[in-house]
């Protein structure tokens, strides 16, 4: 009996594992921005805050993809690291910088919202690049467009519209200190949204040149490697000359340096290797389904919990977005459906004129009849 239990237990964990190791990745996500914005009120820059995380992660990345990749790795020419350089600039440096940058001129609501635009913006690209073709014609067709153009209606309304502000009305359990330097990081909401909408079109642009980058480096542990170590040098230099004060990079062993080593491994080590994982149980549509509900997790945090200020603009806007995205990925999913149906009606076709010339074959050999022409 009690062996029939624990046999139940496993099949149950195996089938909702992904579901619940995604869940912990949004998670780690959710906390991430809590954290981080606590830093920066503590006086922890964004640019150094890019440029430590990324450098930490490449130091400790660097020994797992030398050993386990070893015979993997293509080797690096001039126009191979162009690339990683690129990918570096708009992966990395580049646009991570312009995200938390925007993160303190906003909100954790708004930016985590304005994540779930990542996808239609990329759909467009693709289409603008004829990587993706759009059939109007079907419904699924229609959904994709429909989505993309809902997810855009509410960036905008996020973006232009900030709304009245819902104030928690309690005392929250946790308090986060501004560490006395008077910060007021939502007070250029214009300004932040601007930086949040460039970082998510050069992350689309990111995703689209990864794919193709991947088939001449198929190492990814080393290129994920290559990109924190590029991306962090490139940060370096931009912080250096952005911020001029010795003591911006002075972290000490308080908040801002928990802050770093936890978005490090939580962020690029866990929820890395979960979405990893998770992509080759369920495929990247389940993986991508659940990116919304760090937008629901930080919401629910920042007003019930840290009694964060709650605006009107980001929350009807992130439900369009949201929405948007629903749709987007609807019609992604039935054009994946429609396309594995198309190539079982081909291999069934190619199987019965397979069978129809073995059969045309074996009557020549027998000599039986004449030979057939085969339509």
């Amino acid at each position: 009996m009690a062996l029939d239990q624990v046999a139940e237990t496993g099949g149950v964990w195996r089938r909702y594992a992904p579901h619940v190791l995604m869940a912990l990745a949004q998670l780690c996500y959710t906390l991430m921005y809590f954290i981080t914005e606590a830093a920066f009120n503590r006086g922890l820059n964004p640019y150094v805050y890019i440029t430590y995380r990324h450098l930490l992660v490449a130091v400790l990345i660097w020994p797992f993809a030398y050993y386990h990749e070893r015979g993997l790795r293509p080797k690096m020419t001039f126009k191979l690291f162009m690339e990683i350089f690129v990918l570096s600039l708009l992966g990395v440096s580049l646009t991570l910088n312009m995200y938390f940058a925007s993160l303190k001129y906003t909100s954790p609501t708004f930016v985590t919202s304005m994540v779930n635009t990542i996808a239609s913006m990329t759909f467009v690209i693709a289409i603008i690049l004829r990587m993706e073709i759009v059939d109007a014609k079907t419904l699924r067709g229609l959904a994709k467009i429909a989505g993309t153009v809902v997810s855009f209606a509410g960036v905008t309304t996020m973006t232009l519209y900030k709304g009245a502000v819902i104030r928690c009305l309690w005392k929250p359990p946790v308090h986060v200190d501004s560490g006395g330097g008077g910060a007021v990081p939502h007070d250029s909401w214009v300004k932040g949204s601007i930086l949040a909408v460039a970082s998510c079109i050069c992350w689309s642009i990111w995703y689209i040149m990864q794919a193709s980058s991947l088939k001449r480096y198929p190492a990814q542990l080393s290129l994920t490697a290559w990109m924190c170590t590029v991306g962090g040098i490139q940060s370096t230099i931009f912080t250096v000359f952005i911020q001029h004060k010795p003591e911006d990079w002075l972290i000490g062993f308080g908040l801002k340096f928990w802050c770093i080593v936890y978005s490090g491994l939580a962020c690029n080590g866990f929820t890395v290797f979960v979405q990893l994982w998770c992509t080759e149980k369920k495929g990247p549509v389940f993986v991508t389904m659940f990116n919304p509900l760090s937008t629901i997790m930080v919401a629910i945090l920042a007003y019930f919990i840290f009694g964060e200020n709650l605006y009107v603009g980001s929350i009807i806007g992130g439900v369009i977005v949201i929405l948007g995205l629903y749709m987007l990925l609807w019609g992604k999913e039935k054009d994946q459906e429609h396309g594995a149906s198309k190539e079982q009606e081909l291999e069934l076709d190619c199987e019965k004129q397979a069978r129809k010339v073995s059969d045309v074959y074996a009557v020549q050999q027998n000599g039986t009849e004449k030979p057939k022409t085969v339509k």
